[in-house]
Order: C-alpha cells, then sequence, then structure tokens
C-alpha cells in the first residue's frame, strides 16, 4: 500500500492568522496616531516645492567652501573634541557606582535601587540642550558648561546600559563566592565587571561617539565649541563659511565612529 501526498493549497488564512479585536483596535489606534501626527506636523508638498527655490539659492552660496578662517574653525573643532572626551569620560566614571546602585541584585536596598533608576532616567529624560542652558547659567558662557552638560547626558545614557550589562551576567559565579563568604565589593569586581565588561567598552565607545556629535549642538546654546562658530556663521548669512563648519563637522563625527568601529571590533 502506498501512501500518496495530496498537494496543499494555501489559503490566506494559513499566511495571516486572523486578528483578535484587541489586536484590530491596537493597529487601528496606531495608524490614527501616525494620520494625526502627520495632519499636525503641517507637511505638506507645496510647501515643499514652493521652498525648493530657496533651498537651491542657500546651497548655491555655500559652494565653494570659503577656507580663510580655517585655522579658527579647526581651532574650534579641536575644543569641540575635548569638551566631548572629558564629559564622556567623567560621565562614564560616574555611570559605574550609579549602575552597581541601579541593578537589580546588586543594589543594598529597593529603595535606593528605585531611586537611582529614577535619577538615571531624569538624566536621560531632560535633552542635553537644556542641560546645557542650565549649566550655561551656572557656570557661565564657554566648554565648562558644555562638559558639565555632557558629562549628564552621559551618565544617563550609560547608567542604564551598564546596570543592565551586569544584571544580565551569569549569577553563578556571584553565588559561588557569596557561598564563601566574599564581600559586596569583591562579588562586583570578582564575577560582575569581568563578564559585563564587552558590554562596557562598547557602551563606552558609542557614548564617546554621541558626545561628539552633542557637543555641536551645545556650542548653538553658548556652550563654546564649533556649534559657535556655525550659528555665527548663520546669522551673518556667511553661507560659505558655514559649509566649511559643516564639513569640519562631518569629517571629525565620521574619524570618531571608524576609530569607535575599529575599536569595537578589536577588543571586543
Amino acid at each position: 500500500m502506498s501512501l500518496q501526498s495530496t498537494p496543499h493549497k494555501l489559503h490566506a488564512g494559513d499566511r495571516f492568522a486572523r486578528p483578535s479585536a484587541a489586536a484590530f483596535m491596537g493597529w487601528f489606534l496606531a495608524l490614527a496616531l501616525l494620520v494625526w501626527s502627520f495632519s499636525g506636523s503641517e507637511l505638506s508638498a507645496e510647501k515643499l516645492v514652493r521652498g525648493l527655490p530657496y533651498m537651491g539659492n542657500i546651497l548655491s552660496r555655500m559652494f565653494p567652501p570659503d577656507l580663510a578662517r580655517l585655522d579658527s574653525i579647526l581651532a574650534s573643532l579641536a575644543t569641540t573634541f575635548q569638551m566631548a572626551v572629558s564629559g564622556c569620560v567623567l560621565g562614564l566614571i560616574l555611570s559605574f557606582p550609579l549602575a552597581v546602585l541601579a541593578a537589580e541584585g546588586l543594589s543594598p536596598h529597593p529603595v535606593i535601587r528605585a531611586l537611582t533608576r529614577g535619577l538615571i532616567a531624569l538624566f536621560r529624560t531632560v535633552p542635553d540642550l537644556i542641560w546645557a542652558l542650565f549649566f550655561v547659567i551656572a557656570v557661565g558662557l564657554g566648554p565648562a558648561a558644555g562638559v558639565l552638560a555632557l558629562m549628564i547626558d552621559t551618565i544617563g545614557y550609560a547608567g542604564r546600559f551598564f546596570a543592565e550589562a551586569m544584571e544580565e551576567t551569569d549569577k553563578g559565579p556571584r553565588e559561588a563566592l557569596s557561598t564563601i563568604g566574599a564581600s559586596r565589593t569583591g562579588l562586583i569586581f570578582s564575577a560582575v565587571v569581568p563578564n559585563a565588561m564587552p558590554s562596557f567598552i562598547a557602551t563606552s565607545l558609542f557614548c564617546v561617539e554621541k558626545a561628539t556629535r552633542a557637543s555641536v549642538v551645545l556650542g548653538l546654546v553658548g556652550a563654546g565649541g564649533i556649534g559657535v562658530e556655525l550659528k555665527v556663521a548663520f546669522d551673518l548669512f556667511d553661507y560659505d563659511t558655514a559649509l566649511t563648519i559643516i564639513l569640519a563637522i562631518f569629517a571629525l563625527v565620521v574619524a570618531v565612529e571608524q576609530i569607535g568601529g575599529h575599536l569595537r571590533r578589536r577588543i571586543i
């Protein structure tokens, strides 16, 4: 007796499951939110077409880039990179103890963990421009305000991911050391940190890239760096100099990203 297989015809129900009422309502609300967002944005093809001549005019005035102030632009760019590195390093250093206090299983008390997580969330929620304005008022105009703003922004980002990396480590070595009476500090530096180190490195390198991009914008509110030069160039309608600044910023960001990517591949 031979078994013969009959061809199976695919129906729509085989490929797409019928959504439940709750799922259908969720998709409907998501679509309504999308339509509502676009309707409130006042974006239209007519405005884009009407604005094309103005965009073309600005672009034509940008070329060729003016290199007359290249020395001062590069000096401001160096200040921007100094701000990024300084603020990022300070933020990474402070992120580690806060991450330990925010990590489940490592924090000494649930209340301390909740408060620390709330503080890290606050640092991450408030935009870096707002922090820059706050520190400009506190310490005055200049790179110091930018460094402090980038430090807070880095704590908000790295603190969360450091804590999550420590929570995801293997609990076996931690429990083994705990049974032989190891202290909390010993557990952290002997079992948790070595396992989480690849994630720490990846997060830290990405923070440097993130801080480099953010430091450019902070100059627009008086926190020093190349952002001041860019704002002045646009205020004076000096578009060819603005293009030179934009190209210099682009070169710095690309270089930092390439170096960071190379280090991640080599270290991790």
